[in-house]
């Protein structure tokens, strides 16, 4: 039996090979992590924020983007595709075919799935809490009615609010106020209140 060493890829092998590659991966300080497909219901709600928020941010400099887009944290050396993101960078008001990566969103949000819930609640919350521009990082539950709202008060402190059945969901990073209800529409999760 022959072995390998262990060797970490650079930053620049990685998006080379993620060009390249049909499956998706994200990218860690050297590391590369496959990522799963997602449940029909995980896209729905995905699309329903998507939609919301796309429509709402419609006229103004900012953009909705979904989970194929990938977000880079140059203080983490990482890449990861969130289910659905807000950015207002200036760069992207004229997009080419070849720009896939944005650094400072305002707002991320990350649909739970079994697979995925410990690392988007410790590791991306951990990493993504240190991106300057980020105001709100919504996790949003499948199985019931739920999203968990960390919203940054201040340099270094974030509150976290939880909305459940009957609430108005507020993203005051981009001033969208939206019925918990519609983030779950024909998801097939009970929601009212």
């Amino acid at each position: 039996m022959q072995s390998q060493p262990y060797r970490l890829l650079d930053e620049s092998e990685y998006l080379t090979l993620e060009a390249s590659s049909p499956v998706r991966h994200e990218y860690v300080a050297g590391e590369i992590f496959a990522m799963t497909g997602a449940s029909i219901r995980h896209n729905i709600i995905a699309g329903n924020l998507y939609t919301a928020l796309r429509t709402h941010l419609r006229g103004t400099p900012c953009r909705a983007l979904m989970e194929g887009v990938k977000l880079y944290l140059k203080k983490e050396r990482s890449y990861f595709y969130p289910d659905v993101m807000v950015t207002c960078e200036s760069r992207l008001l004229e997009l080419d075919a070849q720009m896939q990566i944005v650094d400072s969103p305002p707002l991320i949000i990350e649909v739970l799935s079994p697979s995925t819930e410990g690392i988007d609640r410790r590791e991306k919350l951990r990493a993504y809490r240190t991106l300057p521009s980020l105001k709100e990082y919504a996790l949003v539950s499948q199985d019931e009615c739920k999203l968990e709202l960390y919203r940054r008060r201040g340099d270094i402190a974030w509150d976290i609010i939880t909305f459940e059945p009957g609430d108005a969901v507020e993203f005051a990073s981009v001033e969208l106020q939206m019925p918990i209800a519609d983030v779950y529409f024909e998801a097939g999760v009970a929601c009212s209140g």
